[in-house]
């Protein structure tokens, strides 16, 4: 199966002044294509850090990180943005959403950073909001949707330009029980559907709908599982 994401003896190290702290010590995982993984770990635990170099948001200090066979260590930073609109889809737990601005405008924007022309623009987000649950309320503004009808619309930014990968971080932090379990559904019934997805989070009955679940703990991978969803 194609691998997706590569990392290799990934170390990062943050230097504030005469102190030095290791945030990742020689990190090393596949992804393939079509996986569902769950990162995990207390705060300090390095899970943060892997997520923003899998995210092209930060570089390691040493190590190889490949995406979709590319190395990234070789890329200056207009290269790495192109990746990150391309390549990467990305959910945030506070939505990161216009506030002002329709459901369908938000889903646009990394085709307007694409360049994708207005009328095929349109098209394609129409069409992503569709796919996650959201005909009907396209011309929304934020501000006229429940916080989880909010995360379907970022969910569908992430998925509009069909990237390699979706990012979520923390993506049900901000919502409650019974919308959580609707935002993994999707997640969940869009990984049915070919896509991969990487999610941080710190609860386990979050994490429990991910195939795989990678643990860290002091900057190491402590455990590695595959997870029986039935």
């Amino acid at each position: 199966m194609k691998q997706v994401i590569s990392l290799s003896e990934i170390r990062r190290l943050f230097v504030m002044g005469d102190q030095q702290f290791e945030a990742l010590k020689g990190v090393s995982f596949q992804i393939a294509e079509g996986e569902f993984v769950a990162i995990m770990g207390a705060s300090g635990s390095g899970k943060s850090t892997c997520m923003n170099i899998l995210g092209c948001l930060d570089r390691p200090t040493s190590g190889v990180y490949l995406l979709d066979g590319v190395d990234v260590g070789e890329m200056d930073s207009n290269q790495l943005a192109d990746i990150r609109n391309c390549k990467l889809g990305f959910v945030f737990q506070g939505f990161n959403l216009l506030v002002r601005t329709a459901a369908v405008e938000n889903v646009e924007l990394p085709l307007v950073y694409a360049g994708v022309h207005a009328k095929e623009r349109r098209q394609l987000a129409m069409a992503a909001l569709e796919q996650v649950g959201l005909a009907g309320k396209e011309f929304n503004h934020s501000s006229q949707l429940s916080g989880g009808q909010q995360q379907r619309v970022a969910i569908a930014r992430a998925l509009v330009n069909n990237p390699a990968v979706i990012l979520a971080d923390e993506p049900t932090g901000n919502l409650d029980s019974a919308t959580t379990v609707e935002i993994m559904n999707l997640f969940t019934e869009l990984n049915r559907q070919g896509i991969t997805i990487i999610m941080v989070t710190h609860e386990h009955d979050v994490a429990a709908y991910a195939g795989r679940q990678i643990t860290f703990r002091d900057g190491r991978i402590i455990l590695d599982t595959q997870v029986d969803r039935g």
